[in-house]
């Protein structure tokens, strides 16, 4: 009995042991699939910004033209800054509080059954952009981005 128990540890172990190239791999096929989106997002908002401006001023936004300018710059920037994976967890965090505000503003009614009903909130367009950048924001870019590179080249620094 304490052979297979063993048995099971080492194998676990080995297990383990394949993880951190897996999650370095993982980060990369986050930061590159909502890099992208992030990035035409904002592209989209920046290129039609006469309907985005119509848009935001119908949700009752303040300065309607200049949010339209802030956050189509701010979502394809920082799509790509988080494809190259330079600046991921404050460029990550900053793109999940304008998801979160995403909710306040347009998504009110899906925020708000978050207890109630939370398929109407995971479901709601904000959702999987805030998710992604929670994941960016708490996980970082991993080894296969330039916030590695930056950071091996400043300790070298010191």
């Amino acid at each position: 009995m304490t052979s297979n128990l063993s048995g099971v540890v080492r194998l676990y172990e080995k297990g383990l042991n394949l993880l951190p190239p897996l999650q370095s791999l993982f980060l990369l096929f986050v930061r590159l699939y909502w890099g992208w989106l992030f990035a035409q997002a904002g592209y989209g908002k920046l290129t039609h910004i006469d309907r985005t401006t119509e848009f935001f001023g119908s949700l009752g936004m303040p300065f309607p033209e200049f949010n339209a300018y802030f956050i189509g710059l701010t979502e394809f920037l920082g799509g790509v800054l988080i494809s190259l994976g330079l600046g991921t967890r404050l460029v990550g965090a900053f793109l999940a509080g304008e998801m979160f505000v995403a909710y306040l503003v347009a998504h009110r009614s899906e925020l708000m059954s978050v207890f109630s009903d939370p398929s109407e909130f995971y479901t709601a367009p904000p959702f999987t952009f805030m998710f992604a950048s929670l994941i960016l924001f708490l996980f970082g870019a991993g080894k296969i981005s330039l916030d590695n590179l930056v950071t091996k080249v400043t300790r070298g620094l010191e």
